[in-house]
């Protein structure tokens, strides 16, 4: 899959991400998409690094997709950690 693909996937992984973390993001839409992205880029290579689970190159597998939208969450929660709710 190359990078196109991923950030397909990440797009797609960062709506899912915030569809299952409802609220308000200090980023908005285009905050939270990019989140999404990272968190796909970053989640594939988790799995691979220290899961010992490399991503296949298939874009409909679902390792590809459970790490992308887990990673996209993990960096939503972070995001809203550090930077809050400063759209209040």
């Amino acid at each position: 899959m190359g990078i196109i693909g991923w950030i397909v996937l990440g797009l797609l992984a960062g709506v899912i991400a915030k569809v299952l973390l409802p609220g308000r993001d200090p980023g908005g839409l285009i905050g939270t998409t990019l989140i999404g992205v990272a968190g796909a880029f970053t989640g594939g290579w988790l799995s691979a690094k220290f899961l010992d689970r490399p991503i296949d190159t298939q874009f409909f597998d679902l390792a590809t997709w459970g790490s992308a939208i887990a990673g996209s969450l993990v960096l939503l929660i972070g995001y809203r950690i550090l930077f809050g709710n400063s759209r209040d």
